[in-house]
C-alpha cells in the first residue's frame, strides 16, 4: 500500500476492491480544503453521503465521474445570512444559490418561521395563503422539518429569531419588557436552542425589534450561552450611529460570552464611509481582547429593504395596519415628515443617510397601482407628483399598505474592497434563493439573490485580485462552518460529508443587474449535497437531497 499526503491530509490508497469502489470521483481538479491551504491538484472520491479519500484514484472507478482538470474543487459554500425561508415553501429548488456553489442556506434574520402563537399563526396562515401553503407547525424546529420533509436541494440551518421571540412574549408594543417577559423570552430561546438553532438573531433596526434595549438582547443572548449558541445582529444603525452600534453589538458578547457577529457589514451613506476604518479597528480590538466578533457581507454597493428605514419608529408601533392608519392622521402625518426632513435622533433616519432621494430605487411593489415606478427613483416619484420626497414616501407606503421594496444606493466599492480583506469577514447574500422563472420574474430581487459568491470569485478575486482565490474559498466554507462551529462540513476532508462545488476560476461570475436581476451566475459546473449532484454541467437535476443540519 502506498501513501499520499494530500492537501494537509494523509489518504491511503490501495488495491482492494473497497478502496477503489466509490459512487463519485471527481477527477484532476485543483482542490482546496477550505482551511486557507494552497490548493493541490487531485481525485475525490465519494461513497454515499461522505469524502472518503482524496488524492490520486487513476485506477477506481465510479459510477459517475467528473473531469474537473482545469477546474477548482471547493467544500460547499455558506451562506451566512439567507432570506429563503419563505421560497423553500413553494420551491425547494435553491436554483439560484446552488448555481454559485451555495450547499448551506443559514435562515433567521431577527424574524424567524416560529416560535408562533394563535395570534401569530393566524397572521402567518393568511400571508402563506397565496402560496396554497398551510402554517402547519408552532416553532422553528417544527417549519425546518417539514421543509426537509417536503425535499429540499441545500443543506438547511437556522438561528432562533429575537424580533419573532419578543412578539411571541409582547405583541409589536413600544416599551420595555417586564421581569416575567423576559424570562418567558428566555425560556423560549432556551427550547429553540434545544430544537437545534444556531444561536440568536436580531434585527434592531426595524420596528418592533428596535424597541428591545441593549439589556434585552443581553439576556436572550445569554439564554443560547450554555448550549454553545452565539448571537449575530443587523445593527440598530449603518449610519449615523455606526459606531455607536458596533459597540452595542461587542458589549453583547462581552456580556453575555457569546461569538458575536455583524449582518451585510457596511458603512451606509457617504458622510460615514470613513467610519469603516475605525469599525474595523474596533473589531480587531474586540478580537485581540479574545471576544470572536466577526461579520459578513455581500459584495454590492446597494441595500435592499423596505421605506419603513425612512420612517420613525414609533410610527410603526402594532404592525403595518396600525402604522399606516397613523399615517392617515394628518397631525401625525405632519410629525413624521418633519422628523423624516432631519437626521434620527434614536433611530437611523435611512433617507437622511442615503443622501438623496435619487439613491432609493423601487424594485417592487405588492399593490399592482404602485407597479409603474418600478424601476424608478423616490426623486423620480416626487418631481412627476409635485411633492416632496418624504410626502412621496409617505403616500407610497399608504398606498402599499406596508413598507414597499427599495434599494439603496448608498455604500461605497472602497469599503467593500477593504472589508473583504479583513480575516474575519464571511458572505452573507441577505436573499432568496430562488428560480428564474415562473411568478418569481413578477417579484422584485436585488442581484445579490443571484450573484453575492460568483461576485466575489469572478469580480474580487480573478478581475481585481482584492484577495486570492484560496482566501476566498475559506471565507466561504472553513470559515463560516468554524463561525456555526460544524465540525463535518464546510471543509473537503476525508469523513466530512460530500457537500462540493466543482467551478471554473477563469469564467465563474455574476450575470444579474439591477436592471435583469432574474440572470444565473455562471462557471459553477457541478454540485453536490450530501454526495448526491444537484447541478450537472450547470444545470439542476431535480435532486433534493438537502437536511436539517442542527447545532451539535
Amino acid at each position: 500500500m502506498r501513501w499520499l499526503a494530500v492537501v494537509g491530509l494523509f489518504v491511503a490508497v490501495g488495491a482492494s476492491a473497497a478502496e477503489r469502489d466509490f459512487d463519485v470521483i471527481i477527477r484532476g481538479g485543483m482542490v482546496y480544503d477550505g482551511t486557507g491551504a494552497a490548493g493541490a491538484k487531485g481525485d475525490v472520491g465519494v461513497r454515499a453521503d461522505r469524502v472518503v479519500s482524496i488524492g490520486d484514484l487513476r485506477e477506481a472507478k465510479a459510477p459517475v465521474e467528473i473531469d474537473a482538470r482545469g477546474q477548482a474543487v471547493a467544500p460547499g459554500f455558506i451562506n451566512l445570512l439567507s432570506q429563503a425561508g419563505w421560497t423553500f415553501l413553494s420551491d425547494a429548488r435553491s436554483e439560484s444559490d446552488l448555481r454559485q456553489g451555495v450547499t448551506l442556506e443559514i435562515l433567521g434574520e431577527g424574524v424567524t418561521m416560529g416560535p408562533l402563537n394563535a395570534e401569530m399563526h393566524e397572521e402567518m396562515t393568511s400571508e402563506l395563503r397565496e402560496l396554497g401553503v398551510q402554517a402547519d407547525w408552532s416553532t422553528q424546529r417544527q417549519y425546518m422539518e417539514l421543509i426537509e420533509r417536503r425535499g429540499v436541494s441545500p443543506n438547511i440551518a437556522s438561528f432562533i429569531g429575537a424580533t419573532t421571540i419578543r412578539v411571541h412574549v409582547m405583541g409589536r408594543e413600544n416599551r420595555r419588557a417586564t421581569p416575567a417577559e423576559l424570562e418567558q423570552m428566555r425560556s423560549l430561546v432556551r427550547e429553540a436552542m434545544q430544537d437545534g438553532a444556531f444561536g440568536v438573531t436580531s434585527a434592531v433596526q426595524y420596528a418592533p425589534a428596535v424597541y428591545a434595549d441593549t439589556d434585552e438582547l443581553v439576556a436572550l443572548a445569554s439564554a443560547a450561552a450554555p448550549f454553545g449558541g452565539s448571537y449575530i445582529s443587523h445593527m440598530r444603525s449603518e449610519g449615523a450611529q455606526l459606531l455607536e452600534s458596533v459597540d452595542e453589538v461587542i458589549e453583547i458578547a462581552e456580556r453575555a460570552k457569546v461569538p458575536a457577529a455583524i449582518y451585510h457589514l457596511k458603512a451606509f451613506g457617504a458622510p460615514n464611509w470613513p467610519k469603516m476604518r475605525s469599525v474595523i479597528d474596533k473589531i480587531d480590538g474586540a478580537r485581540a481582547r479574545g471576544l470572536q466578533v466577526t461579520a459578513n457581507m455581500y459584495p454590492y454597493d446597494a441595500a435592499f429593504t423596505g421605506l419603513d428605514l425612512t420612517m420613525p419608529p414609533w410610527v410603526q408601533e402594532g404592525g403595518n395596519a396600525a402604522w399606516v392608519e397613523r399615517l392617515r392622521d394628518p397631525a401625525i402625518r405632519a410629525r413624521v415628515l418633519r422628523e423624516m426632513s432631519q437626521p434620527g435622533v434614536g433611530w437611523s433616519n435611512a433617507l437622511k443617510d442615503a443622501g438623496s432621494p435619487d439613491k432609493l430605487l423601487i424594485l417592487g411593489a405588492h399593490k399592482p397601482t404602485l407597479r409603474r415606478w418600478v424601476g424608478k427613483t423616490i426623486g423620480d416619484v416626487a418631481r412627476e407628483c409635485g411633492v416632496s420626497p418624504e410626502n412621496a414616501i409617505v403616500d407610497l407606503v399608504i398606498e402599499e399598505g406596508g413598507r414597499l421594496q427599495v434599494a439603496y444606493f448608498a455604500m461605497s466599492e472602497d469599503n467593500l474592497r477593504l472589508q473583504l480583506r479583513q480575516p474575519w469577514l464571511s458572505l452573507g447574500s441577505d436573499g432568496d434563493s430562488r428560480a428564474a422563472e415562473g411568478d418569481a420574474l413578477l417579484r422584485s430581487a436585488h442581484p445579490r439573490d443571484y450573484g453575492t459568491f460568483a461576485r466575489v470569485l469572478g469580480k474580487y478575486v480573478r478581475e481585481e485580485r482584492v484577495i486570492s482565490l484560496t482566501d476566498a474559498i475559506h471565507r466561504m466554507s472553513g470559515l463560516p462552518a468554524a463561525t456555526l462551529g460544524l465540525r463535518d462540513r464546510g471543509t473537503l476532508r476525508v469523513g466530512n460529508y460530500a457537500d462540493i462545488v466543482v467551478f471554473d476560476p477563469k469564467t465563474v461570475a455574476d450575470q444579474s443587474t439591477f436592471q435583469q436581476p432574474h440572470r444565473y451566475a455562471t462557471g459553477v459546473r457541478n454540485v453536490f449535497v450530501n454526495g448526491v449532484q444537484v447541478i450537472k454541467d450547470g444545470e439542476h437535476t431535480g435532486a433534493k437531497p438537502g437536511r436539517f443540519i442542527r447545532r451539535h
